[in-house]
């Protein structure tokens, strides 16, 4: 879900960008010339699942959409999904209820195994059976039935108009399993994951808990869609904090990391870069990733708007994006960030900057007693303690609230907490998983959120968001995703506090990464390569 990377052109198959350009090549053609070494990519997004049923992360889409296929995907620096697996698709009913894909023909996945219409069918009715509650069933809640009438053929039929539905099938929620290997009712094991993307899986060890530490791919030699390799081996490193991930990146165990070291080490890299004085190279570039403060509206203080409202006048984006994301983030005010159709700057409209006073009125005229008690509970941030000290100061301000600080390390315990209403106020990111408007509100608002912050409106969830998905032209949905968020702003069950800009940091000799770091959420392993040795 995504921002301004439209400036990153598409320049053909001899250009910068290579991927989802029809005649470009084979896996075969594309990796001639390339040493056998991986190249070894560090993230801190941990995952548990490698199943397009059960993985909702930005850790496990990570790795599934250089393994898996879907219908469509989103070329680089694109907001509009194109086919993938699929040779056409369309809207095929006026009011976006009836959707059709053909797909291309010799479509395989890496065991060999034909992909036909029949495993596009079993991989949308298997996430929607499953429905685990962390994982992507919500994004295919509109589909009432998928049929293949042939084997290359696909038709969805929706219960209610879903203009949307392309984009989230343009995403994991949308990858192709193979049927004769993933079982319709449970999990498939990390190691055994088959898909038919550009890698293949060679090998998983696991982490203590289960999840993967790290992960060896392949080219896939089934493979038969557009993305020219640039590696023979690429590997994926999950770390469990920002320093650790550092220190593999300084003794050469990774050779570049995404978007998940500490603020001010990456600020800092970029400056000794520009400075001469490291050989690691840092691009900087446009993110879908959000962060949020979060209120249980369910909780006596935060269901009280004039509470939430005073909040909101004491954020102090821009301190907060300066003093301790040394500016490798940019303040948001509204739940559509920059660069994405609708967005707007409403809570900076109703708000503006950071004022003490209007928050004391806010509460007085609501009869509220201060100092307000609140908890702030968090559990991962690239600042570590240092973002939710800082909201504690800044909601401190003029002693309108007095804030206790929580940490919950463990982050299933955390998301176990905020789906049983735990949490009294507490920070979350949102890594979009398609460049719409819809996907910053829909999944964050509509009857609770996934977040369970536990506010609803009737008239947004009710009418709005049905209106707006039956505007297959999304520039038509603006109006309304205006008011929503004017809505939105007034109530402030959330608080929108920034969207992240991406820092992918690499060794110098490692090539390709300007092309891929965009706003689709889409980094493309394939795209990577190596010089010299």
């Amino acid at each position: 879900m995504k921002t301004s990377a439209e400036r990153l052109a598409v320049l053909g198959c001899a250009g910068i960008v290579a991927a989802a350009v029809a005649g470009c090549g084979s896996v075969t053609d594309a990796v001639k010339g390339n040493g056998d070494k991986s190249i070894t990519m560090g993230t801190t997004s941990v995952t548990n699942s490698l199943d397009p049923a059960f993985a909702y992360d930005a850790g496990s889409w990570l790795l599934m959409r250089n393994t898996f296929q879907s219908l469509l995907s989103y070329p680089a620096a694109s907001s509009a999904p194109t086919p993938d697996a699929a040779q056409s698709c369309d809207f095929t009913a006026g009011d976006a209820t009836q959707y059709r894909c053909t797909l291309r023909t010799g479509l395989k996945f890496s065991n060999g195994h034909a992909l036909t219409g029949a495993d596009v069918v079993h991989s949308i009715q298997r996430v929607l059976k499953i429905n685990d509650p962390n994982g992507p069933a919500g994004l295919l809640s509109s589909v009432k039935s998928v049929e293949a009438p042939t084997d290359t053929e696909v038709v969805f039929h929706l219960s209610q108009p879903d203009a949307t539905l392309p984009a989230k099938l343009a995403g994991p929620a949308g990858a192709i399993v193979d049927q004769e290997v993933y079982p319709a009712d449970k999990a498939l094991p990390n190691d055994k994951m088959v898909g038919s993307g550009p890698y293949k899986v060679d090998s998983v060890e696991a982490m203590a808990k289960g999840g993967p530490a790290k992960v060896v791919l392949l080219p896939n030699d089934k493979y038969t869609g557009d993305a020219k390799l640039r590696n023979k081996k690429f590997t994926l490193r999950y770390f469990d904090k920002p320093s650790d991930l550092k220190a593999a990146l300084d003794n050469g165990e990774v050779d570049l990391a995404d978007n998940s070291l500490e603020p001010n080490t990456a600020a800092q890299i970029l400056s000794d870069q520009q400075g001469g004085k490291t050989d690691l190279h840092v691009v900087e570039g446009d993110s879908n990733d959000t962060r949020y403060l979060v209120f249980n509206t369910r909780d006596a203080v935060g269901g009280n708007v004039a509470v939430r409202q005073a909040a909101a006048q004491l954020v102090d984006r821009k301190a907060l994006a300066r003093d301790v994301f040394a500016r490798t983030v940019q303040p948001l005010y509204s739940m559509v960030p920059a660069g994405v159709t609708g967005h707007t700057t409403a809570f900076f409209d109703r708000y503006g900057d950071q004022d003490p006073a209007k928050a004391k009125a806010i509460l007085a005229a609501a009869k509220v007693s201060t100092p307000v008690k609140l908890t702030l509970t968090w559990s991962r941030s690239r600042s570590e303690a240092a973002e939710a000290e800082a909201l504690k100061k800044q909601l401190e301000a003029g002693g309108l609230f007095q804030i206790t600080v929580q940490h919950e390390p463990d982050w299933d315990a955390y998301k176990k907490g905020w789906n049983e209403g735990k949490y009294q106020l507490y920070t979350i990111g949102w890594f979009a998983d398609y460049p719409d408007p819809d996907n910053y509100v829909a999944p964050l608002i509509v009857e609770g959120g996934a977040y369970h912050h536990g506010w609803d409106d009737p008239q947004i969830s009710q009418k709005l968001v049905p209106d707006t998905l039956k505007q297959t032209d999304r520039a038509t949905a603006t109006g309304a995703y205006t008011q929503i968020q004017a809505t939105v702003a007034e109530k402030a069950p959330l608080i929108p506090l920034f969207q992240n800009k991406a820092f992918f940091t690499s060794r110098s000799n490692i090539t390709g990464v300007e092309s891929t770091v965009d706003t689709t959420g889409f980094f493309r392993f394939w795209e990577i390569g190596r010089v010299g040795k």
